[in-house]
């Protein structure tokens, strides 16, 4: 859809839903990589900057076996969780379609969890097998899985990453039977489960979001059909792959259409992210906001040829209009598309079009996506509101996950009856059917792409020894675009806590983005007449605490 003057709202409802030419794939994983290997045997598939290795899609499919027939030697099955911790490197790569091969499933770790979210997930996935990377930045992982082991009884195997044990898992796949997989793949369905992602929890834990093949395949060849993806196209993912923006967006987009991934580094850097542009004349770059903001102000910028990109993906948070235009401009990304979406949802529910204009790109998070259902209702009612009215996103359609893994409660207070999938955000629908997130219901803070709730972090806040009670809140940030702030109680006699105090208690214990950068002590909170916290108040209070300026959209 093409952007033109504004469609007055009228009295049209709040719900749209997306066509295309284009239907639904109704491949697994596997059968969809075979097809595109057959196609496009010898294109690259795969480029890994940091190492300089390079796959065909003949290449891939060949190494794409060998650990899936390493991983059936170990005695992992169908239904099988199989964990990957690891930055973005080219095994991650290899571990998504190995898994999806032979049907396990495979569990998606944060490369910043410690090891108290580390032994949660291993337990409530009940990981099997674990590949992991022996380290990255400052993170010793063989020596933190080796800390949580004992406490994880479904865990079998451990293979490092690089180490003897993956070696031989190789070593092992290649000499195997690839009529194995053949046998396996007749065997395994669209709508089975195949990835479970973690998604920060409101009551203190993540929540396992299972995904099947149906699901992020088909998002991923959408995401790929509206950037206007082919075998062309080289997409530079610096994004994580443990998200569904790296993993989803970027893998599954480009080779369910014998595109080409460009892993830039390991972490994001944004000296790399250009020179891996530039270098392998990639056609697409996927970012956050705050990642092109460091794109931009790269001093190597200016003296690299830059001319291959056309689009791009901004996801993960607002996009500030200058940011954008400079994308557009210096940057030449002229096509750059702004996504929304969410875990749940595998994960993009609407985009915006190569045609849109800016002030759309940069005011709404676009139309409804090919296949799938938007709706925005009254949270309390559920009745769909008149285009122009706020209310709760819901959506509905192919995207939806299955549930949460193991917690039937939980998937039940999110996706209703009619399998609608409710977003907990706020949003206003125009007359042309493009959506404006405006704020959350959920209590949710977005650092730097990174999804926070409160909750989790306030109750490992209640294990320090001299806080009682803990309220943590989110507060504007030029740089992230918010900030955790830790409202705390503490028991009486006990010293002065400071930010600094707090922090180091939290550093080996939670992942950095969870970290409360403000701590302001109190006697009391803020409390309704039925005796509920009003963060809304002390957020509003908080602003003249740390002397912050009033934020714009919240997300």
């Amino acid at each position: 859809m093409t952007s033109s003057a504004p469609t007055p709202a009228g009295a049209l409802p709040s719900y749209a839903s997306g066509t295309s030419a284009a239907p639904l794939l109704g491949d697994t994983i596997g059968a969809n990589l075979d097809r595109a290997a057959a196609a496009f045997g010898d294109r690259d598939a795969l480029v890994e900057r940091a190492t300089g290795r390079r796959w065909t899609y003949e290449r891939l499919v060949a190494d794409v076996d060998a650990v899936a027939l390493g991983l059936l030697g170990l005695g992992v099955g169908t239904g099988d969780r199989v964990g990957i911790w690891a930055p973005n490197c080219a095994e991650w790569f290899l571990v998504q379609y190995a898994t999806a091969r032979i049907g396990a499933i495979l569990v998606n770790i944060n490369p910043a969890y410690r090891v108290h979210e580390l032994e949660f997930v291993l337990n409530q996935a009940g990981v099997r097998t674990l590949v992991a990377a022996p380290s990255f930045k400052t993170s010793d992982y063989g020596e933190m899985i080796a800390d949580v082991r004992p406490a994880c009884p479904d865990l079998r195997d451990v293979l490092l990453i690089g180490r003897p044990e993956w070696d031989a898992l190789l070593e092992a796949g290649r000499a195997g039977d690839r009529a194995r997989l053949a046998e396996i793949g007749a065997g395994l369905g669209p709508d089975d489960p195949i990835n479970i992602q973690y998604t920060s929890g409101t009551t203190g834990f993540p929540k396992g979001a299972t995904l099947s093949h149906h699901n992020i395949l088909n998002n991923g060849y959408f995401v790929g059909e509206l950037c206007g993806y082919d075998e062309e196209d080289r997409i530079c993912v610096p994004v994580p792959f443990y998200h569904c923006f790296g993993m989803v967006m970027g893998n599954l987009a480009s080779t369910s259409h014998g595109a080409c991934v460009v892993i830039p580094a390991p972490a994001f850097d944004a000296a790399a992210t250009l020179e891996a542009v530039a270098a392998e004349r990639c056609t697409s770059l996927y970012g956050v906001p705050t990642m092109f903001i460091a794109v931009l102000n790269e001093p190597s910028l200016e003296g690299l040829d830059l001319s291959s990109l056309r689009t791009g993906i901004m996801a993960g948070s607002p996009c500030p209009v200058e940011v954008m235009k400079q994308v557009i401009e210096r940057l030449g990304m002229a096509e750059v598309a702004i996504c929304y979406g969410m875990t749940e949802t595998s994960p993009v529910s609407t985009q915006t079009r190569a045609g849109d204009s800016l002030d759309r790109r940069v005011s709404t998070v676009g139309t409804v996506h090919p296949h799938l259902e938007v709706k925005v209702v009254d949270p309390d009612t559920g009745a769909t509101v008149p285009r122009g009215t706020p209310g709760e996103l819901c959506t509905r359609g192919y995207s939806v996950m299955l549930g949460y893994w193991d917690e039937p409660d939980r998937t039940a207070e999110v996706i209703d009856a009619a399998r609608w999938m409710h977003t907990g955000d706020l949003a206003v629908m125009d007359g042309d059917g493009y959506v404006n997130i405006t704020g959350r219901i959920k209590d949710m803070v977005i650092r730097g792409g990174e999804n926070v709730y409160p909750r989790e972090v306030e109750e490992f806040l209640y294990t320090h020894p001299d806080i009682v009670d803990a309220q943590v809140i989110g507060v504007p940030d030029e740089r992230y675009g918010e900030e955790l702030m830790a409202w705390v109680r503490l028991r009486p006699g006990a010293e002065p806590l400071t930010a600094e105090a707090l922090r180091a208690f939290c550093a080996d214990r939670l992942a950095r983005f969870k970290i409360p950068r403000y701590v302001h002590v109190v006697d009391e909170f803020p409390m309704t007449v039925t005796g509920k916290v009003r963060k809304v108040q002390m957020r509003a209070e908080a602003l003249d605490i740390l002397g912050l300026p009033e934020p714009g959209a919240r997300r």
